[in-house]
């Protein structure tokens, strides 16, 4: 008998470490997507560009790296994934793809639930949740915020890196 070994990404951010594990069983594309690009680097030296207190902090797109060019918050790896809804409901903590209006639009950009979000349930893929980290959760939140959305942050989180270990 086999067993399977969780994997765990823990992103350490400006604020501290968010530790997420993944549901492969309900969206495999979302989750290899990120191991993939995790692994290759692309995330180190993006920042969280949109935050949303009592929502959700966005992060993922290669347009918020230092001395990047584009509008953070509309780039992506160069393609787009198929939409994995599933019957995960977006509550504070859960990890979901990011995407334009197109359903099937998801590339890099995820965003992590700061509170509960369940109208956006079965319109976005969750793929994880987050394990460990609430108070970083909430540094990060809890950023100040400006723009037309209210939501562009006024203080940099930049995500350093992202490493998997065994659950």
């Amino acid at each position: 008998m086999s067993t399977t070994t969780k994997e765990l990404a823990v992103i350490t951010t400006t604020k501290g470490d968010l530790t997420l594990e993944f549901w492969p069983d309900v969206a495999p594309g979302h989750v290899e997507n990120f191991k993939k690009l995790a692994q290759k680097g692309f995330y180190d030296g993006t920042a969280f560009h949109r935050i949303l207190k009592g929502f959700m902090i966005q992060g993922g797109c290669p347009n918020s790296k230092k001395g990047a060019s584009g509008q953070p918050g509309t780039g992506g790896p160069g393609y787009q994934i198929k939409a994995e809804f599933n019957a995960k409901s977006h509550v504070r903590g859960v990890l979901s793809a990011a995407r334009s209006s197109n359903p099937d639009s998801a590339g890099s950009q995820f965003f992590i639930c700061h509170g509960d979000a369940k109208f956006l349930d079965k319109q976005y893929t969750a793929f994880g949740q987050l394990v460990k980290g609430d108070a970083v959760l909430d540094a990060i939140a809890n950023v100040a915020t400006g723009g037309p959305e209210r939501s562009t942050p006024s203080e940099r989180v930049e995500i350093i890196s992202i490493a998997f270990v065994a659950a």
